[in-house]
């Protein structure tokens, strides 16, 4: 039996890397058309189809799209904005219909490498022909923005764990992964349940994948994947390093549903302590530096009395 590595060597030997049961769902909303055009032209040729989800933008996505040599994809625009977790609910559930074995989610500021998606896909087999426990595979990625390549995460002793590759390119469990370039066998939808739309958006991944934890399936973290991801607006340098910083809207949501995640019960006391204890130096650190300064505090003040009265949904 080939191992997920030889796999991907074989793969890249022949320059194929089409994966046909796996389904892509993008999530857009008012997308740089060059960001969007960028990440469907590597997207296209990796997977058998791209559902394009438009959280109801005000520029038009299918005219975007239309400059694309590769024509397997669709764009399904939403009445309204409700949210990336409720956007990427439509996407998963068209992608199952039509039949898909895996579902990629993708963000709009996303790039994947040429072999991302087959990376991962042999990442995927190989743990379902192990143990079949398996929540996601998610790539390493880089913003070109920071010097320091975001890492893989877990918790592990009230520490927060920072993964990198040491060189061997070995897969790592891990307790969560970040939305975009997200492998996911529809079958752990199945067990865990689809994306909480109550949130709405920031933090969703974050729960599905602790829900996951919870129940017994597993993410894991594969180096041999690799895609550019932007995370939040231009970072702010400080003492040597780059902070993704969010607008104030995107702030209330962050603070808001950590809050109310330190709240529920299958979220693991080790990760409610880690977390509270960033979030607090967090909202510290945008109240003094992020720009406007009293709006970006009065918008956290808003979301920890709505994170701490449940009042969940869009704001």
């Amino acid at each position: 039996m080939n191992t997920s590595a030889e796999l991907l060597a074989s793969a890249r030997a022949h320059n194929n890397f089409q994966c046909l049961d796996v389904t892509a769902v993008v999530i857009t909303f008012n997308p740089s058309p060059g960001e969007l055009t960028a990440l469907l032209a590597s997207l296209l040729p990796q997977v058998r189809e791209a559902l394009v989800i438009d959280n109801h933008s005000h520029i038009d996505v299918d005219a975007i799209c239309e400059v694309l040599v590769c024509r397997n994809f669709s764009v399904h625009r939403l009445d309204k904005n409700v949210g990336i977790a409720a956007a990427q609910n439509v996407g998963i559930g068209r992608a199952i219909s039509a039949g898909a074995a895996y579902v990629l989610l993708s963000d709009q500021d996303s790039e994947p490498a040429p072999d991302m998606v087959f990376a991962l896909r042999c990442e995927a087999e190989s743990r379902q022909m192990n143990d079949g426990r398996l929540a996601a595979v998610g790539p390493c990625f880089m913003d070109t923005r920071q010097a320091n390549p975001p890492p893989f995460i877990r918790i592990k002793n009230f520490r927060l764990e920072r993964q990198f590759d040491n060189g061997s390119r070995t897969p790592v469990e891990v307790d969560y992964l970040i939305a975009s370039g997200c492998l996911v066998p529809v079958g752990a939808f199945a067990i865990v349940g689809l994306m909480n739309e109550s949130m709405f958006i920031d933090y969703v991944d974050i729960e599905w994948g602790l829900r996951a934890k919870r129940l017994g399936l597993q993410s894991v973290g594969v180096f041999a994947a690799s895609m550019q991801h932007a995370l939040g607006d231009e970072p702010i340098r400080f003492l040597g390093r780059s902070y993704p910083v969010r607008s104030p809207v995107r702030h209330y949501y962050m603070v808001r549903n950590a809050i109310w995640m330190c709240r529920q019960p299958h979220v693991p006391f080790q990760w409610k302590v880690v977390e509270g204890y960033k979030l607090i130096l967090r909202a510290g650190f945008y109240a003094l530096f992020a720009r406007p300064r009293l709006k970006h505090m009065a918008m956290m003040l808003k979301g920890v009395a709505h994170g701490l009265a449940a009042r969940m949904g869009p704001l």
